[in-house]
């Protein structure tokens, strides 16, 4: 009898050990405590997570998973605030130098995403052209991919693109030609001076950027608030 009583508890042990954990269900090596993160920040200081409008004053936002104006509906974010990790913030200000002596600028779309997000985004569009698999996570997890678009210093107004941000369409790939002059020289401007200061275009979607070895930096499901912490 002591046999036949014993299965049912080890089963239940054995399905113990292998329940799941909701933030992190398909157990990557995500980051979603500050210890955690800190230690990293400690071990290698490239993988610090700043916030751009330190490192790039005025730099100009538009952070709408901070509102409902999504493609989700609902908010993602609780602050609207970008974060990047340090190497790829200090690109992105050069870059940003060098546009300012033309009278342009950036407008920051989205930077660092916690990793709740890439798995509520997930949930809401399974389509992996758009939204990023929470399987592998996505490089905006990481700190190190960043949504812009460009704007005119003077006036704030934004240079006109192929298509609104998070337009998941054909119009919005970079290969998708049947624009105006006017739009297909914007949308090569970007690309041209992101490339220029060691970022990547992502194909499918003419705002979105990695930098140069994205896949280095590590995933991370910490909130704005706590970076703002610390």
């Amino acid at each position: 009898m002591k046999r036949f009583l014993f299965l049912p508890v080890a089963i239940i042990l054995v399905a113990g050990c292998h329940r799941t954990d909701p933030r992190n269900p398909y157990n990557l090596p995500i980051a979603n405590t500050m210890k955690t993160y800190l230690e990293q920040v400690k071990e290698n200081p490239d993988t610090e997570l700043v916030d751009l409008e330190e490192v790039i004053p005025g730099i100009a936002l538009h952070i709408a998973y901070a509102t409902e104006e999504n493609f989700t509906g609902v908010p993602i974010y609780t602050s609207a605030k970008a974060f990047l990790c340090h190497p790829v913030a200090m690109a992105l200000a050069a870059a940003q130098d060098s546009l300012t002596k033309k009278g342009l600028g950036f407008k920051i779309l989205d930077a660092y995403r916690p990793y709740a997000g890439t798995l509520y985004f997930y949930k809401v569009y399974p389509d992996t052209t758009f939204v990023a698999s929470p399987r592998t996570g996505s490089i905006h997890n990481r700190g190190a991919a960043v949504d812009l678009t460009l704007i005119r210093l003077d006036t704030g107004e934004e240079l006109e693109m192929p298509t609104l941000f998070d337009s998941f369409s054909d119009t919005a790939s970079h290969a998708f030609m049947e624009l105006p002059d006017n739009v297909l020289e914007n949308r090569a401007r970007l690309r041209g001076i992101m490339e220029a200061y060691g970022f990547h275009s992502y194909e499918a979607e003419w705002w979105h950027y990695n930098y140069t070895n994205a896949r280095s930096y590590p995933l991370r499901d910490i909130s704005f608030e706590d970076l703002m912490k610390d």
